[in-house]
């Protein structure tokens, strides 16, 4: 059993730090330029909001959101007590957690694919990129089949699906403006907690793809709250020291894409009855990033020689 968490924890801990790869880049960009007094707030103050505010409160908010009939106390007291009642009714609605969180992680992965631009570590990436008008097109069938089905098991389950894609296009329209708004902050003459504060914004919106995609990996809030909590403080760390050192890593970003798509396929398919085994989202993770951890290194090294 102590080996089964272990796993989960460590699949949760790689899971956030490559989910949130942009956020430390962007971070690390923006805070080599504040006033060492800002900078220390940041990383300390910043760091207690992203892991115990932001990453802490949003599991127990997206289970009480999906169990509405019961009160944000109960859902705290049924995580720490293992309220059997409770229990019985959260697991009961497991499915609707499952389907919105799916389609929120494959939208996020389908977006990437056909509108971002990209290192591209295969020549369909590049093809697939340059069709993205029609991107809208595909989200759009895939939602409406995934509606179809829903609507055939439960209505309410339909409705999950819609909430997963509204939340996914609400946070999107923060990280498409992030490299831009990045320039901005860095030469703008904003105040140094004007900065910090979008900053904080800024974490919040990214921080959501690594809550949502944990319950991938498990439905217990103790594990993500440690994973995501263990996986928060690495990021700060490369914001620290490895920004720069990010950025060498060119595929580092396509794995973490792949991973979000794997999970969400695997949650859309378990809110409709399928089993997987526990270690299957934490192998896929791990599995994607050396792959593409490979990639990178090649790709250095092909740099170098020429």
């Amino acid at each position: 059993m102590l080996l089964n968490y272990f796993i989960i924890v460590v699949g949760l801990v790689l899971f956030e730090t490559i989910s949130s790869i942009d956020n430390a880049v962007v971070n690390a960009h923006v805070i080599k330029n504040l006033a060492p007094k800002y900078r220390r707030f940041f990383l300390v103050w910043g760091l207690l909001l992203a892991v115990f505010v932001v990453r802490g409160l949003l599991p127990f908010l997206i289970v009480w959101l999906t169990n509405p009939a019961l009160s944000f106390f109960q859902i705290v007291t049924f995580v720490f007590s293992n309220n059997p009642e409770i229990g019985a009714y959260v697991e009961e609605s497991k499915a609707l957690l499952m389907l919105g969180g799916g389609v929120y992680l494959f939208f996020v992965f389908l977006s990437w694919l056909f509108l971002e631009e990209k290192n591209y570590a295969f020549l369909a990436e590049h093809f697939i990129h340059r069709q993205g008008v029609w991107y809208y097109a595909i989200a759009s069938l895939t939602l409406t089949i995934v509606v179809y089905f829903a609507i055939k098991a439960d209505p309410v389950l339909a409705l999950s699906a819609t909430i997963g894609a509204t939340a996914f296009f609400i946070t999107d329209g923060f990280k498409q403006n992030a490299a831009e708004q990045e320039k901005k902050l860095m030469s703008s003459n904003m105040s140094g907690w004007s900065k910090i504060l979008y900053l904080e914004v800024l974490d919040a919106s990214f921080s959501i793809d690594g809550v949502i995609g944990a319950f991938a990996f498990t439905s217990s809030v103790p594990l993500i709250l440690l994973g995501n909590g263990l996986g928060a403080l690495v990021v700060r760390q490369f914001t620290i020291h490895g920004g720069n050192l990010i950025t060498k890593f060119a595929y580092l970003k396509n794995g973490a894409m792949y991973s979000i798509g794997v999970l969400g396929g695997v949650m859309i398919i378990e809110s409709f009855g399928g089993e997987f085994p526990f270690w299957l989202a934490p192998l896929n993770t791990l599995l994607l990033l050396v792959f593409f951890l490979y990639l990178s290194f090649v790709e250095i090294k092909k740099s170098q020689e020429a």
